[in-house]
């Protein structure tokens, strides 16, 4: 059994987990959370020495802002697939993506315009601190090591090296992938549908119960519309 989740919500979800001798951060939210961030951690007792591992679930500035902030101050490795490495590597988020997009939805345009955050969707921009991985994920790696009963699950689609890690008793954190803004669903910006909607059918056996999602609250699977029906 994982023990205790926690969500910090800022537009984007970080997840603290209570691990066999502390804890699992999943995702770092932006550089400018860094203040909001230190505060839910050091309330959740998540202090310099007992944070284990910070899983990402993709490269992206609003999931990896805080990165290399958080292993100075907790001296706690980083993990992402190596797939996205080359994204916090440069802090380029075109790295590893088409030219253009598969999907690029109006509501995701007016969002990042509606909250300044453009620059997002390509360059990082200034404030964003880039960062050399210590581990580099694969499908199927399991996190016993780090107090974790879970495994990484690779699920391309948003970009090339997304991934979602899948607990023993069945919770997803699936970054990007999906969202639950106004409900369920993919998310609005897919690099490659074709794998995203793959990365889909895959949850389906899996034993997944609960999925978190890097937007919105926690939904069931089975709330979720697959690919085909």
């Amino acid at each position: 059994m994982v023990g205790r989740i926690r969500r910090i919500d800022f537009g984007v979800n970080c997840y603290v987990i209570d691990v066999e001798g502390g804890f699992v951060l999943i995702d770092a939210s932006f550089p400018n959370k860094r203040d909001k961030l230190d505060a839910e951690l050091a309330a959740a007792g998540c202090g310099p020495d007992n944070l284990r591992l910070i899983v990402l679930t993709h490269g992206d500035v609003d999931h990896a802002g805080n990165c290399a902030h958080l292993r100075r101050a907790h001296h706690a490795p980083i993990a992402l697939h190596r797939q996205d490495g080359e994204i916090v590597r440069s802090g380029d988020m075109d790295a590893g993506r088409k030219d253009n997009p598969d999907r690029h939805t109006l509501a995701f345009r007016f969002l990042t315009w509606a909250f300044g955050l453009a620059h997002t969707i390509t360059k990082t921009g200034a404030d964003f601190e880039t960062f050399e991985p210590d581990l580099l994920l694969e499908d199927g790696q399991d996190l016993f090591a780090y107090g974790l009963d879970a495994r990484v699950v690779h699920l391309p689609g948003h970009s090339s090296g997304s991934i979602g890690i899948l607990t023993g008793d069945g919770n997803l954190f699936c970054g990007d992938l999906l969202v639950n803004v106004i409900r369920p669903s993919l998310h609005f910006y897919i690099d490659d549908l074709a794998q995203a909607r793959e990365s889909i059918r895959k949850l389906s056996g899996l034993g997944v119960e609960t999925i978190y999602p890097g937007h919105g609250k926690p939904f069931s699977l089975s709330e979720l519309p697959m690919p085909g029906r």
